[in-house]
């Protein structure tokens, strides 16, 4: 389905979505009433003549809090497919990122390119760098995708870990195993680890970033001193409740594993799944919900305090990766420099702006606008650029609303080594450190 015939489908498709509200619930849905076992997962016979599959996201034996699994109920058994084969990655890389080293030099891209003619999401992603190796499930990706087409007859899945879709420009709407979700741009949509989906447009082109965590599952941050409220509050995750296809025809079904893209040609869709319950679900969240916790004082708060999700890692408070943020604010810090500060972190930062300007860097052509990124490797000196540092310096300090951006952060714990591709990418920005020159020395002993 594409064309403009199609777009109008699936934004009709995307008006009447129901939800199941909460992260981490034990969801349940049936498309047809009688479809979901009751009193045991796996009866002798499963209702409707369906059959039963267990979607492990985890361990059997990890401790219940992150256990992460879903019961499926569907037509066709997944284990009733033919022999995958190796197809062509295109743009699509993997950790070990080996093919340049990293940088310590702080990087900055514009806009993805317009894409060719007939461009899916899958055929539209583009891997900027990552780290980590995935074959031992620990770190992560950026990618970027622009995509012009929906993928018709073709479904995708990612046994490398679970995709974070940030869309900027252009609707999706996301057909998954366990139901439909619609993300827009200022939302994200959250598909775990292995879940099959295929993505519909809902608007003439779509473009937008994804991370891809190899490591622990995504989840809310703990809240610590701030108490039992605040930040992104779970009942505004919404996951989708069961839609099925019942379809014999030739589907494409593409496999992401270790790195490769595996495909096979199955006689029916897989997306069938006819009632399901459990935890392992895909989710879509709207950015501006997220509840801003900051200074009411003096200072800026450390950019941890605006943490959406975040992938935990062996070590207490050390994230393999963080998705922080920077939403509509006021800000009423007294004697305080308001944007961000100057700083080197011992983490890795990469940024992307969804709509506006963010308040820390300058906007407009050559600067860091919507559908941009920047990377900011471990220890690499950062912060506002000299346009910033100087109205800041001089603004007058009463209560101000910064509600024109909407900006977002992958933090991770180890260094991005960027690809080759995004290395010598014809949107680098090449003089993105002049927009530190000119900070002058204001020292006056």
């Amino acid at each position: 389905m594409g064309g403009t015939s199609g777009i109008e489908q699936a934004r009709k498709t995307a008006e009447a979505l129901a939800h199941s509200p909460g992260f981490g619930n034990e969801h349940s849905s049936e498309a047809v009433p009688g479809a979901l076992p009751h009193g045991r997962n796996s009866p002798q016979r499963a209702p409707l003549g369906l059959y039963a599959e267990q979607l492990s996201g985890s361990a059997f034996t990890e401790p219940r809090a992150h256990n992460r699994r879903s019961w499926l109920y569907r037509i066709r058994p997944s284990a009733a497919h033919p022999p995958f084969v190796r197809i062509e990655n295109g743009a699509v890389r993997t950790a070990p990122f080996t093919e340049s080293v990293a940088d310590p030099n702080r990087l900055r891209w514009d806009p993805f390119p317009e894409p060719a003619p007939g461009t899916d999401f899958l055929a539209g992603l583009w891997t900027l760098g990552g780290n980590g190796d995935v074959t031992q499930r620990t770190g992560m990706a950026v990618h970027l995708y622009h995509a012009n087409t929906a993928m018709t007859d073709r479904v995708f899945s990612d046994s490398d870990g679970e995709l974070l879709i940030v869309p900027e420009r252009g609707g999706l709407l996301l057909r998954t195993e366990l139901g439909l979700l619609r993300a827009d741009p200022g939302h994200i949509a959250l598909i775990p680890r292995g879940v099959r989906f295929r993505v519909e447009l809902l608007d003439d082109s779509a473009r937008g970033y994804v991370c891809e965590n190899y490591g622990q599952p995504f989840t809310l941050p703990d809240l610590g001193p701030i108490g039992a409220n605040g930040l992104a509050n779970a009942r505004d995750f919404l996951a989708p409740v069961a839609a099925y296809e019942d379809e014999d025809r030739p589907v494409q079904v593409i496999n992401k594993f270790c790195g490769n893209l595996w495909a096979a040609t199955y006689d029916h869709s897989p997306l069938d799944v006819v009632a399901w319950h459990g935890n392992h679900t895909p989710y879509v969240y709207d950015l501006h919900r997220f509840n801003v916790i900051g200074s009411i004082s003096y200072d800026h708060p450390d950019p941890s305090i605006f943490t959406v999700l975040t992938s935990p890692s062996d070590t207490p408070g050390l994230a393999g990766v963080d998705f922080v943020v920077f939403a509509p604010r006021w800000l009423v810090g007294e004697d305080t420099f308001r944007p961000p500060y100057f700083h080197r972190n011992v983490m890795s930062e990469y940024m992307g702006l969804i709509e506006g300007a963010y308040d820390a860097k300058t906007a407009g052509k050559g600067g860091f606008v919507p559908g941009g990124g920047s990377l900011h490797n471990m220890m690499s000196a950062h912060g506002p650029d000299r346009e910033t540092f100087d109205r800041a310096s001089a603004a007058e300090l009463k209560p101000q609303k910064i509600d024109d951006g909407l900006a977002f952060m992958f933090e991770t714990r180890w260094p991005v080594t960027a690809t080759g591709q995004a290395a010598t990418a014809d949107h680098l920005q090449r003089g993105y450190d002049d927009v530190w020159q000119g900070l002058e020395r204001n020292f006056r002993p």
